[in-house]
């Protein structure tokens, strides 16, 4: 499959802050692609330097082939971008927007079938200070397709957005692939990454710590599953740790919270000690193992030693 996107050994320092400490990864044809990773993990370096905003000190950066440190202008014509905020004036409309970027291009899309295909056709000729957040963003969809990129690169796209926009924002994100195009998105909702990329890379502390599908990422990581419960009084730590297969046990007050490879016997085991000591159970919850937790297995300083694919 051909790579569209390839970062290697990117490195960048800000004074004594090492911001990236060789960063790699690639982006094949057709993928959606995520990049997660807490504030101040490299992930707004990683996309700048990618973008041709930030030089790098060290590594590389190709797009569609292209060197981007000595081919920023064709680079910049491969790429489609949408930030988190858009600013343009007030009183500029759609339609005014999408015909002034184009003029920019000597090959770009009609601002009709823009508009069309980003639902803005109603709203075309609106005051831009009057459309919707989920409008605004629809808005710098098109605007990031107004030259035919082959790549595009959104950065937190549905922050900010209700409900019913997000969703709808997650529909023109599949429709990209569908269309044959390469993402590269950066988000901080996990749920997001997990239903939306083919792959995800984790970046913490200027490093990539993990790259895989969300299912590979979520099979590797330690327990399988998760348990929750809410008893009517404190149980005994040490009681609970001598339960079979339960690990990472944590307590806080009536609560506790456990890992397990199989939860159905370590709950009937749960079950007979609370009997025993005279406690009901109030609360339970098992759930596999999620994006969220191989995240913050990776990111947590205390768990730093998570062993995942890279």
């Amino acid at each position: 499959m051909e790579t569209k996107v390839r970062v290697t050994g990117l490195r960048k320092r800000y004074g004594a802050n090492e911001a990236l400490r060789g960063v790699d990864f690639t982006l094949q044809a057709g993928e959606i692609f995520g990049l997660l990773g807490p504030n101040g993990a490299g992930k707004t370096t990683t996309l700048e330097c990618v973008l041709g905003l930030r030089e790098p000190d060290a590594g590389s950066v190709e797009i569609c082939g292209l060197d981007a440190r000595r081919f920023p202008r064709e680079v910049k014509r491969k790429l489609g971008v949408a930030l988190q905020a858009t600013a343009l004036q007030d009183k500029i409309t759609p339609r005014e927007a999408l015909d002034l970027f184009g003029a920019f291009y000597s090959e770009r899309e009609p601002t009709l079938r823009l508009l069309e295909r980003f639902d803005l056709v109603a709203k075309a000729d609106a005051a831009f200070e009057t459309l919707s957040g989920g409008q605004r963003q629809r808005l710098a969809l098109a605007l990031a397709f107004v030259h035919r990129p082959e790549v595009v690169i959104l950065d937190e796209p549905s922050t900010g957005l209700d409900p019913q926009a997000r969703h709808e924002l997650h529909e023109e994100i599949r429709r990209m692939k569908r269309d044959g195009y390469t993402v590269l998105l950066s988000t901080h909702q996990l749920d997001e990454a997990a239903a939306l990329c083919d792959r995800v890379a984790i970046i913490d502390q200027g490093r990539i710590v993990a790259i895989g599908t969300p299912h590979e990422l979520v099979s590797t990581a330690a327990g399988g599953q998760t348990v929750r419960f809410t008893a009517s009084q404190l149980i005994d730590p040490a009681a609970l740790t001598r339960l079979p297969g339960l690990r990472a046990l944590r307590c806080e007050g009536l609560s506790g919270y456990f890992e397990t490879d199989e939860a159905a016997p370590v709950v009937t085991a749960l079950l007979v000690l609370l009997a025993a000591q005279g406690a009901t159970l109030w609360e339970l919850e098992v759930k596999r193992s999620s994006l969220e937790d191989v995240f913050l297995k990776l990111t947590r300083p205390e768990n730093k030693s998570a062993n995942l694919p890279v």
